[in-house]
């Protein structure tokens, strides 16, 4: 039995089992996205960082660069997971352990002394953990959507689940950002525990006995999917395009509590609006994937996205700022949720933890690296925060024309008729 034979059970047979694996798909994306150090945790250490150890804009984004180095690599995670089943489970197992390993890690920052490394060091480990979790949970997804011809809708549904995290995180972060930093460690790491019951209680899985030799085969067999998967490269290449841009979060954040003079409370209620913009950006690219094709989508949501990004060249008061971060929100989500269709179309079957996760690890690489490179041209070399939106949108608009690239028969077709020859019944997912 090879590893691409051994997915876990398809909810295609009950309406029972498609709510389990919905629940075990809402709670994962929500635990593993919410209790990173990039999302709740993110304003409570940017602003220890900066006001505590007086970091400047470049420290600060080379923290979260360095942090999340794991979530680079995730495609390691996704060989791991799945060629190579831990007692018997290619799911269930990862997802329990990198779970309470988060969080023992999580408790374990409460008590880290202030100190830039230190800290440092400790993000990193919690990252690792979260990532394995993180890439189980995706594959078990990628899964369910091809069985059941609803990459779009699970799409909208994943994205959904991640503004609602920013939609929490956003005054959460805020709030905890003015307490004791023990807090945010506790928070974080109570979000991560609820990965573990909902994985005893719903995540059911066929035992899988296999060999030594057999494992080193299912890791080669993976390699060479992947290596194969034109289209998947094709799809990684344009989302590399399009994250690949001077970041403005840090310098953001800078500007936000220097010049407009914003507490950290604010500044989580600002993220509140971005997030309920992206959550109706979701909504709505739930119901348009099933009228309109995916090529169509991609350029008129990068398209919308690029040019609401330039209202950042008028971001000079508080009323300003939030029509800038909603508009902002919609666009980028609505970009994301195109880019993410995307992904789950072009993930190879059999590899859909690591085809996955190496275009997630793009796309966070892309996103690491760039908001450290725009404050790295702010405090190195005196660029402007226009300068910055404006090198920032004329990036992304380059990944537009590309589109029309890639192969037809992955963008021409709409929501739940790319996988219209799979086994699994048609509106498995309408649930």
């Amino acid at each position: 039995m090879t590893a691409s034979n051994t997915a876990v059970e398809t909810p295609q047979h009950s309406g029972k089992a498609l709510t389990h694996a919905a629940i075990i798909i809402i709670v994962g994306v929500l635990s593993t996205t919410l209790a990173q150090t990039s999302v709740l945790a993110r304003i409570p250490i940017q602003n220890l960082l900066k006001n505590e150890l007086h970091a400047d804009r470049a420290a600060n984004a080379a923290f979260f660069f360095w942090a999340t180095l794991a979530w680079y690599f995730k495609p390691l995670a996704g060989i791991v997971t799945d060629a190579f089943p831990l007692f018997g489970s290619r799911r269930r197992s990862y997802i329990f352990a990198s779970s309470i390993l988060a969080v023992f890690c999580w408790i374990g920052l409460a008590f880290t002394p202030h100190e830039y490394n230190k800290l440092l060091w400790v993000a990193i480990v919690i990252n690792t953990f979260m990532v394995i979790a993180s890439t189980v949970v995706g594959g078990y997804m990628v899964e369910v959507a091809q069985a059941t011809s609803g990459s779009g809708r699970l799409t909208a549904v994943r994205n959904t689940v991640q503004n609602l995290s920013t939609f929490i995180a956003g005054p959460a972060a805020g709030y905890l950002a003015s307490v004791a930093f023990g807090w945010t460690a506790a928070a974080c790491g109570g979000v991560m525990f609820l990965l573990v019951p909902v994985t005893m209680l719903f995540l059911h899985e066929k035992r899988i006995k296999i060999d030594s030799d057999q494992l080193l085969a299912n890791a080669g067999q993976q390699l060479r999917n992947i290596a194969a998967a034109k289209t998947m490269w094709a799809a990684a290449g344009l989302m590399a395009l399009f994250y690949i841009a001077p970041g403005l979060s840090t310098a953001l954040f800078y500007k936000q509590q220097n010049e407009l003079h914003m507490s950290t409370e604010v500044q989580g209620y600002l993220q509140l609006v971005a997030s309920v913009c992206g959550v109706i950006a979701s909504v709505a690219y739930g119901f348009v994937c099933r009228r309109i094709g995916l090529r169509t989508l991609l350029f008129g949501s990068l398209i919308v996205a690029t040019v609401l990004n330039l209202g950042y060249m008028f971001y000079t008061s508080f009323g300003r700022a939030q029509f800038i971060d909603g508009f902002n929100g919609f666009g980028y989500n609505l970009a994301e949720l195109a880019l993410m269709d995307l992904a789950i179309r072009a993930t190879p079957k059999g590899s859909e933890g690591m085809g996955f996760s190496l275009m997630m690890s793009v796309r966070n690489l892309a996103l690491g690296g760039t908001d450290w490179l725009g404050a790295k041209l702010m405090d190195a070399f005196h660029v402007s925060f226009n300068s910055l939106v404006v090198a920032n949108s004329l990036t992304t608009l380059i990944a537009v024309p590309l589109i029309f690239l890639l192969p037809r028969l992955l963008i021409s077709k709409k929501d739940a008729e790319i996988y219209e020859d799979a086994p699994a019944p048609r509106n498995a997912i309408q649930q």
